[in-house]
């Protein structure tokens, strides 16, 4: 059997073990994988990229420390989850 074949065949042995909350996290980082894959084919976002990085070696870019950064994502999420309910 050849490896994609495997792949496919364990991937569907454990799908059926899951339970429906966890098929979606498991879909859901699937996606993500697909979406930055995606990035990496986007001559923009890697001009956007490179242009950045350029920017924060020569310490002309504006970076964020830890704190600014776990704020950041605090607020996404309260933002994400009141959008759910």
């Amino acid at each position: 059997m050849n490896e994609e074949k495997f792949l496919l065949k364990e991937m569907t042995h454990y799908w059926g073990q899951l339970n429906e909350e966890q098929q979606k996290a498991v879909l859901g980082m699937v996606k993500t994988f697909v979406k930055v894959e995606a990035r990496w084919d986007d001559k923009e976002y890697i001009a956007e990229m490179d242009k950045r990085f350029t920017e924060m070696k020569n310490g002309k870019g504006k970076g964020l420390d830890l704190n600014q950064l776990e704020e950041g994502a605090r607020q996404a999420y309260k933002v994400r989850k009141h959008k759910k309910q």
